[in-house]
Protein backbone atom coordinates (compact mmCIF):
# COMPACT_ATOMS: atom_id res chain seq x y z
CA UNK A 1 0.00 0.00 0.00
CA UNK A 2 3.05 2.51 1.20
CA UNK A 3 4.34 1.37 -2.38
CA UNK A 4 1.75 2.57 -4.38
CA UNK A 5 0.96 5.99 -2.27
CA UNK A 6 4.65 6.23 -3.44
CA UNK A 7 4.35 5.64 -7.11
CA UNK A 8 1.57 7.47 -7.18
CA UNK A 9 2.85 10.88 -5.73
CA UNK A 10 5.73 10.33 -7.95
CA UNK A 11 3.63 10.17 -10.59
CA UNK A 12 1.67 13.90 -9.64
CA UNK A 13 5.37 15.18 -9.05
CA UNK A 14 6.53 14.22 -12.09
CA UNK A 15 3.74 15.78 -14.03
CA UNK A 16 4.31 19.15 -11.99
CA UNK A 17 7.75 19.31 -12.56
CA UNK A 18 8.18 22.71 -14.38
CA UNK A 19 5.35 23.99 -12.32
CA UNK A 20 6.26 27.56 -11.47
CA UNK A 21 9.24 27.85 -14.18
CA UNK A 22 9.16 30.08 -16.79
CA UNK A 23 10.78 30.05 -20.26
CA UNK A 24 10.97 30.99 -24.17
CA UNK A 25 10.72 28.66 -26.80
CA UNK A 26 12.64 29.82 -30.19
CA UNK A 27 12.30 28.49 -33.34
CA UNK A 28 8.43 26.34 -33.58
CA UNK A 29 7.86 26.43 -37.45
CA UNK A 30 4.90 24.05 -37.11
CA UNK A 31 3.46 20.77 -35.10
CA UNK A 32 5.84 18.43 -36.60
CA UNK A 33 9.17 20.65 -35.55
CA UNK A 34 11.26 19.30 -33.04
CA UNK A 35 10.69 22.78 -30.96
CA UNK A 36 7.17 22.40 -30.96
CA UNK A 37 7.91 18.58 -29.69
CA UNK A 38 9.89 20.25 -26.69
CA UNK A 39 7.22 23.17 -26.58
CA UNK A 40 4.05 20.81 -25.57
CA UNK A 41 6.39 18.11 -23.42
CA UNK A 42 7.10 21.39 -21.17
CA UNK A 43 4.13 22.71 -21.20
CA UNK A 44 2.28 19.50 -20.69
CA UNK A 45 4.63 19.02 -17.33
CA UNK A 46 3.46 22.88 -15.87
CA UNK A 47 6.08 25.68 -17.69
CA UNK A 48 4.82 28.79 -18.86
CA UNK A 49 6.00 29.63 -22.27
CA UNK A 50 6.96 31.82 -24.13
CA UNK A 51 7.53 31.61 -27.95
CA UNK A 52 9.91 33.68 -30.93
CA UNK A 53 9.19 33.67 -34.48
CA UNK A 54 10.95 35.39 -37.32
CA UNK A 55 8.24 36.75 -39.16
CA UNK A 56 4.48 37.43 -39.49
CA UNK A 57 4.05 33.93 -41.60
CA UNK A 58 5.79 32.10 -39.40
CA UNK A 59 3.23 33.37 -36.54
CA UNK A 60 0.19 32.47 -38.19
CA UNK A 61 1.42 28.89 -37.99
CA UNK A 62 2.48 29.61 -34.70
CA UNK A 63 -0.59 31.51 -32.96
CA UNK A 64 -2.65 27.80 -32.88
CA UNK A 65 -0.17 25.89 -31.42
CA UNK A 66 0.70 28.70 -28.42
CA UNK A 67 -3.22 28.52 -27.58
CA UNK A 68 -3.00 24.82 -27.13
CA UNK A 69 0.21 25.71 -24.51
CA UNK A 70 -2.23 28.61 -22.49
CA UNK A 71 0.69 30.82 -23.96
CA UNK A 72 -0.24 34.58 -24.84
CA UNK A 73 3.31 35.72 -25.48
CA UNK A 74 5.08 35.81 -29.02
CA UNK A 75 7.68 38.12 -29.44
CA UNK A 76 9.31 38.65 -33.34
CA UNK A 77 12.61 38.06 -34.02
CA UNK A 78 15.29 37.61 -36.20
CA UNK A 79 18.54 36.75 -35.29
CA UNK A 80 20.22 37.98 -38.48
CA UNK A 81 19.37 41.03 -37.25
CA UNK A 82 22.21 43.69 -35.44
CA UNK A 83 21.57 44.19 -31.72
CA UNK A 84 20.14 47.69 -32.40
CA UNK A 85 17.54 46.37 -34.01
CA UNK A 86 13.90 45.98 -32.46
CA UNK A 87 13.27 42.49 -33.28
CA UNK A 88 16.83 41.14 -32.91
CA UNK A 89 17.99 38.87 -30.31
CA UNK A 90 18.32 41.59 -27.98
CA UNK A 91 15.99 43.66 -29.07
CA UNK A 92 13.71 40.67 -28.08
CA UNK A 93 15.02 40.33 -24.17
CA UNK A 94 14.29 43.76 -23.80
CA UNK A 95 10.53 43.18 -24.76
CA UNK A 96 10.50 39.77 -22.43
CA UNK A 97 12.20 41.85 -19.70
CA UNK A 98 9.01 44.22 -19.87
CA UNK A 99 6.34 41.11 -19.00
CA UNK A 100 8.83 38.50 -16.73
CA UNK A 101 11.47 39.65 -14.32
CA UNK A 102 13.36 36.29 -14.37
CA UNK A 103 13.08 33.37 -16.43
CA UNK A 104 14.09 29.76 -15.93
CA UNK A 105 14.84 28.29 -19.64
CA UNK A 106 15.59 28.95 -23.15
CA UNK A 107 15.43 26.43 -25.89
CA UNK A 108 17.01 27.27 -29.05
CA UNK A 109 16.21 25.41 -32.03
CA UNK A 110 17.16 27.40 -34.76
CA UNK A 111 19.34 26.78 -38.08
CA UNK A 112 19.68 27.95 -41.97
CA UNK A 113 21.57 27.11 -44.60
CA UNK A 114 20.59 27.58 -48.48
CA UNK A 115 19.35 24.27 -49.24
CA UNK A 116 21.01 24.45 -52.66
CA UNK A 117 24.31 24.34 -50.75
CA UNK A 118 23.47 21.32 -48.94
CA UNK A 119 23.68 19.21 -51.81
CA UNK A 120 26.87 17.50 -53.59
CA UNK A 121 30.27 18.78 -52.30
CA UNK A 122 30.92 20.49 -49.16
CA UNK A 123 33.77 22.61 -50.67
CA UNK A 124 31.81 24.49 -53.13
CA UNK A 125 30.08 25.99 -50.46
CA UNK A 126 29.65 29.69 -51.30
CA UNK A 127 31.75 32.47 -48.58
CA UNK A 128 28.35 34.20 -48.20
CA UNK A 129 26.16 31.15 -47.19
CA UNK A 130 29.14 29.65 -44.89
CA UNK A 131 29.12 33.35 -42.82
CA UNK A 132 25.03 33.26 -42.75
CA UNK A 133 24.77 29.37 -42.03
CA UNK A 134 26.98 30.16 -38.83
CA UNK A 135 25.91 33.11 -37.84
CA UNK A 136 22.24 31.50 -37.84
CA UNK A 137 22.73 28.25 -36.54
CA UNK A 138 25.61 28.83 -34.14
CA UNK A 139 26.69 32.28 -33.34
CA UNK A 140 22.77 33.36 -33.01
CA UNK A 141 22.74 30.85 -29.79
CA UNK A 142 25.82 32.52 -28.10
CA UNK A 143 24.05 36.13 -28.63
CA UNK A 144 21.17 34.53 -26.80
CA UNK A 145 22.67 33.60 -24.24
CA UNK A 146 24.25 36.53 -23.54
CA UNK A 147 21.34 38.40 -23.74
CA UNK A 148 19.11 35.90 -21.49
CA UNK A 149 21.90 35.57 -18.55
CA UNK A 150 19.96 39.08 -16.71
CA UNK A 151 17.24 37.54 -16.47
CA UNK A 152 17.87 33.81 -15.69
CA UNK A 153 16.53 33.03 -12.19
CA UNK A 154 18.91 33.77 -9.33
CA UNK A 155 18.04 30.09 -8.16
CA UNK A 156 19.70 29.35 -11.95
CA UNK A 157 18.59 28.19 -15.01
CA UNK A 158 18.97 25.97 -18.34
CA UNK A 159 20.12 26.83 -22.38
CA UNK A 160 19.35 24.22 -24.36
CA UNK A 161 20.30 24.03 -28.10
CA UNK A 162 19.76 21.46 -30.83
CA UNK A 163 22.52 19.36 -32.95
CA UNK A 164 22.42 16.54 -35.19
CA UNK A 165 25.20 13.81 -35.53
CA UNK A 166 26.27 15.74 -38.77
CA UNK A 167 28.24 17.73 -35.99
CA UNK A 168 30.57 14.38 -35.07
CA UNK A 169 30.87 12.65 -38.52
CA UNK A 170 30.09 13.43 -42.23
CA UNK A 171 26.70 12.51 -43.40
CA UNK A 172 25.17 12.77 -46.48
CA UNK A 173 24.32 16.74 -47.65
CA UNK A 174 24.64 18.12 -44.75
CA UNK A 175 27.85 20.19 -45.38
CA UNK A 176 27.65 23.34 -43.95
CA UNK A 177 25.29 23.09 -41.52
CA UNK A 178 27.53 20.21 -40.11
CA UNK A 179 30.16 22.92 -39.55
CA UNK A 180 27.95 25.02 -38.60
CA UNK A 181 26.42 22.21 -35.66
CA UNK A 182 29.96 21.69 -34.79
CA UNK A 183 30.68 25.05 -33.92
CA UNK A 184 27.31 25.20 -32.00
CA UNK A 185 28.68 22.18 -29.87
CA UNK A 186 32.16 24.04 -29.53
CA UNK A 187 30.07 26.40 -28.16
CA UNK A 188 28.20 24.76 -26.00
CA UNK A 189 31.45 23.95 -23.88
CA UNK A 190 32.88 27.49 -23.66
CA UNK A 191 29.39 28.80 -22.93
CA UNK A 192 29.06 26.18 -20.21
CA UNK A 193 32.28 27.31 -18.60
CA UNK A 194 31.48 30.81 -18.90
CA UNK A 195 27.75 30.50 -17.07
CA UNK A 196 29.06 27.72 -14.78
CA UNK A 197 29.35 29.99 -11.98
CA UNK A 198 25.90 31.81 -12.13
CA UNK A 199 24.62 28.59 -11.96
CA UNK A 200 23.43 28.26 -15.65
CA UNK A 201 23.38 24.82 -17.78
CA UNK A 202 24.52 25.06 -21.30
CA UNK A 203 23.84 21.82 -23.13
CA UNK A 204 22.35 20.22 -26.25
CA UNK A 205 20.33 17.93 -27.57
CA UNK A 206 21.19 16.15 -30.56
CA UNK A 207 17.89 14.15 -32.12
CA UNK A 208 18.23 11.63 -34.63
CA UNK A 209 16.40 12.63 -38.19
CA UNK A 210 13.15 13.53 -37.64
CA UNK A 211 10.25 14.58 -40.32
CA UNK A 212 10.72 17.96 -39.72
CA UNK A 213 10.61 20.92 -42.13
CA UNK A 214 14.23 21.49 -41.93
CA UNK A 215 14.82 17.88 -42.46
CA UNK A 216 13.21 17.52 -45.65
CA UNK A 217 15.03 20.83 -47.53
CA UNK A 218 18.11 18.06 -46.97
CA UNK A 219 18.36 16.40 -49.91
CA UNK A 220 17.98 12.59 -50.08
CA UNK A 221 16.54 12.95 -46.27
CA UNK A 222 14.26 9.81 -47.38
CA UNK A 223 16.91 7.58 -47.54
CA UNK A 224 18.77 9.05 -44.34
CA UNK A 225 15.65 7.83 -42.66
CA UNK A 226 15.60 4.79 -43.50
CA UNK A 227 19.33 3.96 -43.28
CA UNK A 228 19.11 5.26 -39.39
CA UNK A 229 15.91 2.71 -38.99
CA UNK A 230 18.15 0.24 -40.00
CA UNK A 231 21.48 1.03 -38.33
CA UNK A 232 20.43 2.23 -34.88
CA UNK A 233 20.41 -0.21 -32.41
CA UNK A 234 16.99 0.78 -31.46
CA UNK A 235 16.00 0.55 -35.37
CA UNK A 236 13.64 3.29 -35.15
CA UNK A 237 14.19 7.14 -35.60
CA UNK A 238 12.88 9.23 -32.36
CA UNK A 239 9.64 10.71 -32.51
CA UNK A 240 8.72 14.20 -31.09
CA UNK A 241 7.63 13.47 -27.40
CA UNK A 242 10.77 10.87 -26.98
CA UNK A 243 13.26 14.35 -27.36
CA UNK A 244 10.50 16.53 -25.85
CA UNK A 245 11.17 13.99 -22.37
CA UNK A 246 14.88 14.22 -23.34
CA UNK A 247 14.65 18.41 -23.04
CA UNK A 248 12.37 17.84 -20.08
CA UNK A 249 15.14 16.95 -18.24
CA UNK A 250 17.15 18.79 -19.45
CA UNK A 251 15.63 21.99 -18.50
CA UNK A 252 14.15 20.85 -15.32
CA UNK A 253 16.08 20.39 -12.09
CA UNK A 254 16.38 16.84 -12.52
CA UNK A 255 19.45 17.55 -14.52
CA UNK A 256 20.94 20.13 -12.21
CA UNK A 257 24.23 18.83 -12.23
CA UNK A 258 24.61 18.56 -15.73
CA UNK A 259 26.14 21.42 -18.01
CA UNK A 260 28.49 21.27 -21.39
CA UNK A 261 26.26 17.94 -22.61
CA UNK A 262 25.79 16.73 -26.44
CA UNK A 263 22.92 14.25 -25.28
CA UNK A 264 21.72 12.07 -28.27
CA UNK A 265 18.43 11.02 -28.78
CA UNK A 266 18.96 9.19 -31.60
CA UNK A 267 17.95 5.52 -30.72
CA UNK A 268 21.52 4.91 -30.50
CA UNK A 269 22.58 5.78 -34.01
CA UNK A 270 25.64 7.71 -32.72
CA UNK A 271 27.24 5.18 -30.83
CA UNK A 272 27.33 2.94 -34.51
CA UNK A 273 30.74 2.47 -36.82
CA UNK A 274 29.11 4.01 -39.98
CA UNK A 275 30.83 2.77 -43.65
CA UNK A 276 31.68 5.26 -45.93
CA UNK A 277 28.75 5.92 -48.03
CA UNK A 278 28.74 7.96 -51.41
CA UNK A 279 26.14 11.37 -51.03
CA UNK A 280 22.71 10.45 -51.44
CA UNK A 281 20.24 12.22 -54.32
Amino acid sequence: MLALLYLKQLSEDTMSIMNGKKGLIMGVANERSIAWGIAKTLADNGAELAFSYQNQGFKKRLIPLMTSTKSDKSFECDVSKESNDFNSIEGMFEKIAKIWKEIDFVVHALAYSDKEELKGKYLNCSRENFLNTLNISAFSFTRVAKSALPLISLKGGSLLTLSYLGAERTTPNYNVMGVAKSALEASIKYLAMDLGKHNVRVNALSAGPVKTLAGAAISGARHVFRYSESVAPLKFNPQLNEVGNAALYLTSNLSSGVTGNIHHVDGGLHSVAIPKQENLD
